[in-house]
């Protein structure tokens, strides 16, 4: 049996903090021993620690971490068929495949998350208007159920349990391994069309209409500006660079340099964040942005700009920040967004990382967040009045016939999920097959009430 240690976790909004029995095992033959194990009575998974709220924390309860479970398995150059453990994090497998000419076939906007957390809360990223989210290009994975078993699963073998799996929290069992398909790449580079517009409406017309030009696609979007300029936003829209779009022959296409790193020693004051400093910081970056076209970024600085800072979370404070996103079907996007943009301007509740981007086809996965619409996420500080704050806006969510996205939640109650997601009935018959004693839990999931006490 693996050491494990008491120690108090959070996610990356540093909001809950909660008590946790840790494990870190160093062999896959640990995880069916920590799950037969009388330790603890409930586990969960966890990867780097990058879901926003409680997700990957088990108060009072087990908590496996997958560092150590980071081995890769086998790569094919020729089909860009990648396997390897749960553990791995994107940014390993970039550091590995981009310089053979490959990339990640979706991604979110921080490569520090593992493979396994990826595929449990079916990222989406720039291209969802295109090739939809992560679970569309994972081939098969290998996942050990809470009753012993070592199951591979696929959209054709064990498919109740894949889609399940895909979005699923973490809570049908553990991920152990698995095979992506990435994309190949001519360059690390993209080129990028800046669009400035003045409300957000003109943004989300603009994706409606051109949208299906580009590879890439979102916007930052002012969440303090108010009336006329109600979400104004730059647009960020881009495709692949070719050899020939780079300036001089001399330049690797596919090894674009790296970039210099800074961090954040020290949690910054509670309350620094405002609605004065956050609208001016907003200002500022709208009024520095101009509308060009075919600049030429690389794939770093365009998916991952946050990653250059370490411990940007520090910026929120001791008190931390709940990230807020949100999904609204087409045709309800436009009235839904004017309600929640009047809503978070008038708060004055300071969010720099206002991001609008538009969703493409929904999967299967019966627990995946995107479905066609238009998603805003928001970061707000941790203080009064934030949870009722919250709440009043999943009710607007609800209005308009949208859903949260549970990765990242940390405050919704058991009715607005159950109502967010339809299909949580049929998740949990399918966790009562793979997990009937409720092994693998979460406090995300009790909270919200996937698992019913």
């Amino acid at each position: 049996m693996e050491p494990s240690v008491v120690r108090s976790l959070s996610g990356w909004g540093r909001y809950p903090v909660e008590t946790c029995r840790v494990f870190r095992p160093e062999k896959r033959a640990s995880l069916e021993e920590i799950l037969a194990s009388d330790a603890e009575s409930s586990y969960i998974a966890r990867g780097l620690g990058r879901s926003y709220g409680d997700a990957a924390l088990n108060h009072q309860g087990g908590v496996i971490l997958f560092e150590r479970l980071n081995r890769f398995v086998a790569f094919d150059p020729r089909t860009g068929v990648l396997e390897c453990e749960a553990g791995v994090t994107l940014a390993e497998i970039l550091e590995f495949v981009v310089p053979r000419g490959h990339y990640l076939p979706v991604t979110p906007g921080t490569k520090f998350v593992t493979l396994g957390g990826a595929i449990a809360n079916d990222i989406h990223g720039k291209n969802h208007h295109r090739v939809g989210t992560l679970s569309n290009f994972v081939l098969d994975f290998r996942l050990r159920t809470p009753r012993g078993e070592m199951i591979t699963c696929s959209p054709r073998q064990n498919p109740e349990a894949f889609w399940a799996t895909v979005g699923g929290l973490g809570l049908t069992g553990l991920l152990v391994s698995a095979r992506i398909r990435l994309q190949p790449i001519a360059t690390a580079y993209v080129l990028v069309d800046f669009l400035k517009v003045s409300h957000f409406e003109e943004a989300i017309a603009a994706m409606a209409e051109s949208d299906h030009l580009y590879e890439f696609s979102v916007a930052w979007t002012d969440c303090l500006a108010r009336a006329r300029a109600l979400g104004r936003s730059i647009l960020m829209r881009a495709n692949p660079a070719t050899p020939g779009d780079l300036p001089t022959r001399s330049v690797d296409p596919l090894s674009p340099g790296r970039r210099p790193k800074r961090s954040i020693p020290f949690d910054f004051p509670s309350g620094l964040l405002n609605a004065t400093t956050v609208g001016a910081f907003n200002s500022l970056f709208y009024g520095l942005h101009r509308t060009t076209s075919r600049r030429l970024v690389d794939l770093e600085r365009f998916f991952y700009p946050l990653d250059s800072i370490r411990d940007w979370n520090r910026m929120y404070g001791r008190r931390g920040f709940v990230q807020y996103q949100l999904v609204f079907p087409l045709e309800t996007s436009r009235a839904g967004l004017t309600e929640v943009l009047e809503r978070v301007s008038a708060s004055g509740r300071g969010s720099f990382l206002g991001v609008l981007k538009r969703f493409g086809d929904a999967n299967a996965g019966v627990l995946s967040f995107p479905f066609p619409g238009y998603t805003l996420a928001l970061d707000l500080p941790v203080g009064d009045g934030l949870i009722p704050f919250l709440r009043d806006l999943d009710a607007v969510v609800l209005r308009h016939g949208g859903r949260i996205y549970p990765a990242k939640d940390a405050v919704t109650t058991p009715e607005s999920l159950a109502a967010m997601y339809p299909r949580i009935e049929e998740f949990r018959a399918i966790k009562a097959r793979l997990d009937p004693k409720n092994r693998l839990s979460s406090s995300l999931a009790r909270r919200v009430g996937i698992l019913r006490s």
